[in-house]
């Protein structure tokens, strides 16, 4: 059984969508044993707690800068025995500290199709403006691996969703998050739980 431990920073609505996973077995082979938040006062830390999974906060805003807060989120994940990451709604961008150590095992999810509306600066509300602007037809999301870039890892599960005649940026990221997201997350998780993904030369192949 594989350790899963969550970092989130706010809502926590992909967390639940994992908690939900879990108890109806959707998830095969791993089981949540950690939420760490960058937030003290992310509702996600009560998700967590509703549901008896133990939490940790680490507050960004306590450290100078990227790389020691980062060092602090690795002994984190060290402690707790982390098999696999999950970035849920975690705004902060781990230095290469973390992705080296755990290369192929931080999956991050991103509500566009990489490679569209991805990398720095893309984030929230900002990816579906972005898609609109640009008049897409379908946008949705992507669950990939995370390295040391942005959006840049490889890509394990992508889900897609109709663009519709008067959407806002606030109607297709709800659409993408209950159709994509909320479904393929969970998925993308078990099958790491149950060593399905295979990586070939730095992409990602489901066994």
């Amino acid at each position: 059984m594989k350790n899963i431990v969550v970092l989130v920073s706010g809502g926590g609505t992909n967390l639940q969508a994992l908690i939900d996973a879990e108890k109806s077995g959707i998830i095969k082979g791993g089981r949540i044993t950690c939420v760490i938040s960058s937030n003290p006062s992310a509702y996600a830390l009560e998700r967590a707690k509703n549901n008896d999974i133990p939490t940790r906060v680490i507050p960004r805003r306590e450290y100078s800068d990227s790389v020691s807060y980062s060092k602090a989120v690795l002994a984190a994940l060290n402690e707790e025995k982390a098999d696999l990451v999950v970035l849920a709604g975690f705004m902060t961008i781990l230095d290469e500290c973390v992705t080296n150590e755990y290369a192929y095992k931080i999956i991050n999810v991103h509500p566009a199709l990489i490679p569209s509306f991805c990398g720095e600066g893309y984030y929230g509300l900002k990816v579906h403006e972005a898609a609109l602007a640009y008049g897409v037809k379908v946008s949705g999301a992507t669950i990939h691996f995370v390295n040391e870039k942005a959006d840049a890892g490889a890509i394990i599960l992508q889900g897609v969703v109709d663009v519709q005649n008067g959407d806002t940026p606030e109607i297709l990221q709800k659409r993408i998050m209950e159709n994509v997201e909320w479904k393929l997350l969970p998925k993308a998780v078990s099958l790491f739980c149950q060593d399905r993904i295979e990586i070939t030369d730095g992409r990602a192949y489901i066994k």
